[in-house]
């Protein structure tokens, strides 16, 4: 209802596996094959889900956040512990009963939820509030793939023998390393400093700093991103034309009109990470505040 087309982001890449790569949809219930095969399309293709990269960057710029924010949960939450969340359900009741009891409209209501929201989730999603960033499945590029699965053996170890566990010999299924994956993604109505967050969890991917999928401490995961396209439109308020015009250029496909440049991208990712440059340290001196005053 309080949805306001602000700006977008998009982004096209290509995402390579630098090492092999398993994301595993459960073991097999197949009398032949493998025990734990990949993921896969409807055609037999490996695929990468978007939950899968969107998951792992989430939990990389967490760990960040909380070396400079510490643990304080309004700030940095953990999604794995409801206990932990920025908001609990019993805290969003708490919100709404007042809410009511003062007579505010859901407007405001709305914005108190969000000023409550810890950062990460602002940009990421929550059970209460909406992801800004979207990405999509990853799908490999038909061209570079010819059904190139590789067969890998793993064994339980028993802790006390130091030997092989009985029966827990298994096989499983990896796609192999330098297969290239599509990757797109679309950020909707981000503030500066949540474009600055994304800049640095991007960053990560093309620096082969965050694996993913299974077996990653035996090397298996790493993944290099290439970003190759950016497309920026940000709406100045009170300029419906500007937005029309953008929407017909969509529809048109003059859509590289809005493409940025190696040059004013970089430019842009200078300005968005000052933003939460800016953003972190009032946050980390309010903390800090915040828990002299406590003790």
């Amino acid at each position: 209802m309080f949805d306001v087309f602000k700006n977008r982001l998009e982004i096209s890449g290509t995402l390579t596996t630098v090492t092999a790569l398993r994301i595993s949809q459960g073991r097999s219930t197949e009398p032949i094959g493998s025990d734990l095969p990949v993921v896969k399309d409807s055609l037999g293709r490996p695929l990468i889900p978007g939950a899968s990269f969107k998951g792992a960057m989430r939990s990389r710029l967490e760990s960040f956040l909380r070396g400079i924010l510490g643990n304080n949960r309004k700030l940095v939450a953990n999604p794995a512990n409801e206990d932990e969340w920025s908001l609990t359900a019993r805290e969003i009741r708490d919100l709404k009963d007042e809410n009511k009891a003062a007579n505010a409209d859901d407007a405001a209501l709305t914005q108190a939820i969000i000023s409550e929201t810890d950062l990460i989730s602002r940009l990421f999603g929550s059970p209460w509030i909406a992801s800004k960033f979207q990405v999509r499945d990853l799908t490999v590029f038909p061209d570079a793939w010819f059904g190139q699965y590789q067969e890998r053996d793993g064994v339980a170890i028993d802790r006390d023998t130091e030997t092989a566990a009985d029966g827990k010999l298994y096989d499983f299924q990896v796609v192999p390393a330098g297969t290239p994956f599509e990757f797109k993604a679309i950020v909707e109505n981000a503030e500066d400093w949540e474009l600055g967050l994304l800049m640095i969890g991007l960053h990560q991917f093309e620096t082969e700093q965050i694996p993913l999928g299974g077996g990653r401490s035996r090397g298996l995961g790493v993944v290099r991103l290439e970003v190759a396209d950016v497309w920026w439109f940000d709406y100045p308020d009170g300029k419906p034309d500007e937005l029309l015009t953008y929407l017909k250029r969509l529809v048109t496909g003059e859509k590289d009109h809005y493409k940025l440049t190696a040059d004013s991208l970089k430019h842009h990712k200078q300005d968005w990470t000052e933003a939460l440059i800016t953003k972190l340290s009032e946050k980390a001196q309010s903390n800090a505040a915040t828990a002299s005053s406590a003790s």
